[in-house]
């Protein structure tokens, strides 16, 4: 089409087989697509558009993606509001005669399989490496591996005594994010309100994992061991019963909320992971053991957050939450990393 349909806050350059989606930089731009930037978005990724009225005297141009097609609208699983929605583009109500010859003109270019769930990723998720600061700890991803860092002022002393996490793209099968923004976050922080998390779900787990409130999103199955939930699998919105793991006590998820991991930061770094996850051809490891961080791993820590883990620790021993044994051997785990 070589066309370009300017809205509030958002821009769509048509050409003939995509969409370039541009969202500008302003304090009225949500700050989630001003983290995206710009987005190109084929035809073959969507499923069908829409013109609906909007709010004030407005009119709302909609491109539906078929399931599977994006990560980031895969790991947000129906959890952005209107806003935040970077498939959006709202215009001046008296531009919706334009709206509507563009939803035509997109609607002729849609493919047969437009009706079904697409294979593979059509649509790019942001490059890594990503990274982001959670209430309990800092989340990172280098494209190969998901590493967690637990912050002494946040995490549990389930997550202490577990320690620093690394798990290895072939060993997950999916992630499990929750908005803080969403009704239901339960992301159990007991310093917040409403809160969110991002959990890491692994291979050889049986069923899929429940979220904080009953739910599981995401790809694949759950952890096991200590902390594991138990439900459905499936890519989005599966349920679960029985006894569900609290994100704040499970090493293999951080917890975010207001001020902390908001969704323009955690939301990309989900659907960069999941993008990887879905991509990745290697074979599955032996036992999919998870790659938690232990003495002899590559590169030294600082001697001061060595020196500030040992000193938490210590706060846990005394207050009873850890045994002699269990503080003596993480406080030796901790010493030989120097």
């Amino acid at each position: 089409m070589g066309d370009v349909l300017a809205g509030f806050q958002t821009v769509w350059e048509f050409d003939t087989d995509s969409v370039l989606i541009r969202f500008e930089r302003g304090i009225r731009t949500p700050k989630l697509l001003q983290a995206l930037g710009e987005r190109r978005i084929p035809y073959e990724a969507l499923s069908a558009v829409e013109v609906t009225p909007g709010k004030r005297g407005t009119i709302v141009l909609r491109a539906v993606p078929r399931p599977g097609a994006d990560p980031l609208m895969d790991a947000a699983d129906g959890q952005l509001k209107d806003g935040g929605d970077p498939y959006r583009l709202v215009l001046p109500a008296e531009r919706g005669s334009l709206a509507e010859y563009y939803a035509e003109e997109i609607r002729a270019a849609l493919g047969p399989a437009a009706a079904s769930a697409a294979d593979s990723y059509l649509v790019a998720a942001p490059t890594p490496p990503l990274s982001f600061k959670a209430y309990d700890g800092k989340a990172s991803f280098d494209g190969k591996a998901v590493s967690f860092r637990w912050f002494w002022t946040g995490a549990s002393s389930a997550k202490w005594k577990a320690g620093d996490q690394r798990f290895r793209i072939d060993e997950l099968s999916g992630v499990e994010w929750r908005s803080p923004e969403s009704k239901g976050g339960a992301g159990g922080s007991p310093k917040q309100g409403r809160s969110g998390y991002l959990r890491l779900l692994e291979h050889g787990a049986e069923g899929g994992r429940g979220g904080a409130d009953g739910s599981a999103n995401g790809m694949g199955g759950a952890r096991t061991g200590a902390g594991a939930g138990s439900g459905s699998s499936g890519s989005a919105g599966a349920g679960s019963a029985g006894t569900v793991t609290r994100p704040d006590h499970d090493p293999a998820a951080v917890v975010f909320g207001l001020g902390y991991g908001l969704v323009h930061e955690s939301l990309p770094f989900a659907a960069a992971v999941l993008e990887a996850v879905r991509s990745s051809t290697a074979a599955p490891s032996a036992g999919r053991a998870r790659s938690a961080a232990r003495p002899g791993a590559p590169g030294r820590r600082d001697p001061a957050d060595i020196a500030d883990r040992i000193r938490h620790l210590g706060e846990l021993h005394t207050a009873g939450l850890l045994t002699d044994d269990e503080f003596s051997s993480k406080k030796a785990e901790l010493l030989a990393e120097l």
